[in-house]
């Protein structure tokens, strides 16, 4: 009798999955059509611009969302001068703290009341902190946290009202390899992108049936220009040289202009998933086969090429520190 169950299980089953997959392949009209409406944070530099002016091409309306007003003016003026944009009034820009929950609540409802609706969330603002775990602070975690998963996590909360009474939206969380695969070295960054991975692969879980669609990204190393904002600890001029020098190597590291067109066409496609870069698509495929071997192997990387750590041992743990209680780290585009 089992072996009669398995011999009708195992045909259903690879049935199924053939037909998800061609179902997944199939060509589709695009989901962005002009005049939507999409919101892009860390949007003032890095990947966060390219993605700008990659809708701003497609006929969006654009709602950019970044710590310093200058760099926003900068952005906009950049996006008006390529003729991405041609009308000024298609680009709202707002100056957020998007670790502050009513700041993004504040930022959802002015796209809403400046062009009526929203179609489109790009949750793509994030910090990196480079350096060994021994010389990590406490407080570096809860910055990665806070901006990396959690503002992502607020914005969401925020525009879902909206999303889910049009029964239409797509909500795009860039992640990062480094939230499939641990990097020595960037461990708050890992943990946080790792929380956002988590988050948004159940949020397409959830909405997908609702209209909506979430596709979580997760790139590869991109020469964004991230790198210069990048904060350091440890011996920082070693943490500076691996870390630069792999993000700005052509061949390893892959433009954001790139990047962008791959993430575009992924929302286009209503796409639940993708990586950027061959090197990241292997990565994450053999962690998932060998994560053994792979965690073996970034031991290797840790012990005998990247810098030995100041300290002896992790940081004391101090009293919890919100991060809005700190000083906050500036907020390039993914690496």
């Amino acid at each position: 009798m089992k072996k009669s169950t398995t011999a009708i299980t195992l045909p259903t089953l690879l049935t199924a999955v053939a037909a998800a997959t061609a179902y997944a392949l199939i060509s589709a009209p695009s989901r962005i059509t002009p005049g939507m409406v999409a919101v892009i944070t860390g949007g003032s530099r890095g990947l966060g611009l390219a993605i700008a002016h990659r809708f701003g091409r497609a006929g969006c309306k654009l709602v950019l969302a970044a710590r310093n007003p200058d760099e926003l003016e900068l952005a906009r003026d950049g996006i008006l001068r390529a003729g991405d944009v041609t009308n000024e009034d298609d680009i709202l820009l707002v100056t957020a703290d998007l670790t502050d929950p009513e700041q993004c609540q504040g930022l959802i409802a002015s796209a809403i009341n400046t062009f009526g609706k929203l179609d489109i969330l790009i949750n793509n603002a994030g910090i990196i902190e480079v350096g060994p775990v021994e010389d990590q602070p406490l407080e570096a975690y809860e910055r990665a946290m806070t901006t990396n998963f959690f503002a992502a996590l607020y914005l969401s909360q925020a525009v879902l009202p909206h999303m889910l009474e049009r029964r239409s939206g797509a909500i795009v969380n860039i992640s990062s390899i480094g939230g499939k695969v641990a990097v020595p070295h960037m461990l708050p960054y890992s943990a946080a992108k790792f929380a956002l991975v988590g988050y948004s692969e159940g949020l397409h879980a959830e909405l997908r049936h609702k209209g909506i669609r979430v596709t979580t990204v997760c790139p590869g190393l991109l020469r964004t220009g991230g790198e210069a904002h990048a904060k350091f600890i440890g011996n920082v001029d070693k943490e500076k040289a691996w870390f630069n020098l792999s993000a700005k190597t052509p061949g390893i590291a892959v433009s954001a202009e790139h990047a962008a067109n791959k993430i575009y066409n992924a929302v286009s496609s209503g796409r639940a998933e993708i990586t950027i870069s061959p090197q990241a698509w292997l990565a994450a495929r053999f962690a998932g086969l060998a994560p053994e071997t792979t965690q073996l192997l970034a031991s290797l990387a840790n012990q005998y090429i990247l810098p030995a750590p100041l300290h002896a041992i992790p940081m004391p743990a101090t009293p919890h520190v919100h991060a809005q209680d700190t000083e906050p780290v500036a907020d390039p585009s993914p690496s």
